[in-house]
């Protein structure tokens, strides 16, 4: 599973990071994760509001930080 982290460095860009990591932790799945932090990369992806979350290049996730049970739902379900 590929996911993308985007956001440029605020504190919910931090705690999304942070709550995705440990929701990939805790369900176990194999994922590699990636921070994007570069605007223009951002942008290019569709998306206006960070944070957001990417998940095998379709965005589930936009604008809010979900908390660790929603994200492991949120990955459960984009498998």
């Amino acid at each position: 599973m590929e996911i993308k982290v985007l956001g440029t460095g605020c504190t919910k860009c931090k705690t999304l990071e942070k709550h995705t990591r440990e929701a990939v932790t805790e369900t176990g799945i194999t994922a590699e994760i990636e921070k994007v932090e570069d605007i223009y990369k951002i942008m290019s992806l569709g998306v206006m509001q960070t944070p957001a979350l990417v998940i095998n290049q379709k965005i589930v996730l936009s604008g809010r930080v979900p908390s660790v049970a929603e994200i492991k739902e949120i990955l459960t379900k984009n498998q």
